[in-house]
């Protein structure tokens, strides 16, 4: 089985209502995907959002990326994934999403083409549901208090408070009454986005440190390690890592500095699912802890290819965040499977799933 065709599409994808940020509000998905055709006549799909703020990575980026790598990788072995990634590497420095598109591709298709998930395809399955994070991201505070009434009344277990969005005081007073409402017995976080200082940061966890926050992500910028390990110093609420994790080495920096106790493990900062599915055995080696995360917002290609993952790896202690839930229009035939606040893991061949090319071409952007 050798890889025929390599096509890269850029897609933007309306959303529900924009989500607000630290740094920006969304309110379209630019994406990147992916369709490889074996000489045999086999299809598989990837795909990666596009995070300029997180990898540097924009949609035309992503594309151009990928037409670039394709006649290089074109006639290959599609059942050689290592091989092929290898050879990506060799001739584009980083790119980690673009990258990471070819290889949930492939993986798709080695999936289809022996009958196997790809949960098989990565190690062994584990477990077939699972809690979906559940974002409060309105910046406002009576909005995000109806927002979390809403999610938990509806069977969410878990939760992620967008913060950085104001000053720390302010974004802590927020978080506390979220807290209040969703009360005990389920996992919420909050996620600054590298918006605040060290200094910041501390006076945000030392304001909410008696609330029922579970972790606090990304506090500060993703380089500053010495800042993380400030901030984690200060706080009873473990510390995250995401911006600032992009290879198995951040994960061994952050352990060894004591600046995080866990990290958002991302096809597109990794460069793909079998790194994500690596790092998350490293995670356990370490005693770390585990979020799996797809960007705001992928659709349920990449959910589909996340919750693969999450199927596969030894813990996932800190949930899953997809994306897929805040797009007004997905792009398969069939949606994911979703029921109070969990996500069913696709059993099918590859990812398991039917993507729907009528609105690929739909929603395709012209690079």
């Amino acid at each position: 089985m050798k890889i025929k065709h390599i096509e890269a599409i850029a897609v933007s994808l309306p959303m529900l209502k924009p989500v607000r940020m630290s740094f920006e509000e969304v309110r379209s998905a630019n994406n990147a995907l992916v369709r490889i055709e074996t000489d045999d006549g086999i299809v598989g799909w990837g795909e990666a959002a596009s995070a300029p703020t997180m990898t540097g990575e924009t949609m035309a980026g992503m594309v151009a990326a990928i037409r670039y790598l394709a006649p290089l990788l074109e006639g290959m072995p599609a059942d050689d994934i290592a091989a092929v990634m290898t050879r990506a590497e060799r001739y584009l420095h980083a790119n980690h999403a673009a990258k990471s598109t070819l290889e949930m591709a492939l993986y798709d298709a080695l999936g289809r083409a022996t009958g196997k998930p790809v949960f098989d395809l990565l190690g062994a399955k584990r477990r077939g549901r699972v809690p979906v994070l559940r974002m409060i991201g309105t910046g406002s505070t009576a909005s995000d208090i109806a927002e979390a009434q809403r999610s938990k009344a509806g069977g969410f277990v878990a939760f992620k408070i967008k913060v950085g969005v104001a000053e720390p005081l302010e974004d802590a007073d927020r978080t506390r009454k979220v807290c209040d409402v969703l009360g005990d017995g389920v996992l919420i976080c909050a996620d600054a986005n590298q918006a605040w200082s060290a200094e910041q940061a501390v006076v945000y966890v030392r304001a909410v440190e008696n609330t029922a926050l579970d972790f606090f992500e990304q506090p500060v910028a993703g380089h500053d390690l010495e800042g993380m390990a400030k901030v984690a110093a200060a706080s009873r609420i473990s510390i995250g890592c995401d911006e600032g994790l992009h290879s198995m080495e951040d994960l061994r920096r952050h352990h060894a500095a004591r600046a995080a106790r866990g990290g958002s493990l991302k096809t597109i900062k990794l460069g793909g699912m079998k790194p994500v599915y690596d790092a998350a055995l490293l995670c356990e080696e370490l005693g770390m802890k585990i979020n799996l995360a797809c960007k705001i917002a992928e659709s349920s290609i990449a959910a589909a290819a996340m919750l693969h993952i999450a199927a596969a790896i030894p813990s996932m202690d800190w949930g899953i965040s997809l994306s897929n839930q805040y797009l007004k229009d997905d792009l398969l035939l069939q949606p994911l499977v979703f029921a109070k606040g969990h996500a069913e893991v696709p059993t099918g061949p590859g990812l398991g799933i039917e993507v729907d090319e009528a609105k690929v071409r739909k929603y395709a952007q012209k690079i």
